[in-house]
């Protein structure tokens, strides 16, 4: 219980740290979906392929390099919560990497 508790303050405390990152991504992405909503005629279904090999590519690369950034190594790694943490993080890239992709891709592919 002790790890999920510290697991727990520890993400408080990064969110709070990159509060302005995430406020201004969340800027960028609504811009880019409003862009890609008023072009008209946007391919949104089309464009679900891109950002899902984009999710996953991402969520890949970052799961393999995080432990080398963090001056850590797969071997360190202990207990379940922290391949859960890793995998959640590599998986929160890869879904914000895709939310940006998406609209780019579907004003890139039509509807029709």
């Amino acid at each position: 219980m002790y790890e999920i508790w510290l697991t727990l303050n520890i993400l408080f405390e990064l969110a709070l740290q990159y509060l302005p990152a995430v406020v201004g991504t969340a800027v960028l992405w609504v811009a880019l979906m409003g862009l890609a909503a008023s072009r008209g005629n946007a391919g949104w279904g089309k464009a679900l392929k891109p950002a899902l090999v984009i999710f996953v590519v991402v969520t890949a690369i970052t799961f393999f390099i995080t432990p080398a950034m963090t001056k850590s190594s797969f071997a360190n790694m202990g207990y379940w919560v922290d391949w859960g943490n890793l995998f959640l993080y590599a998986a929160g890239f890869g879904g914000v990497a895709a939310a940006l992709v998406w609209p780019l891709a579907a004003m890139m592919r039509r509807a029709g």
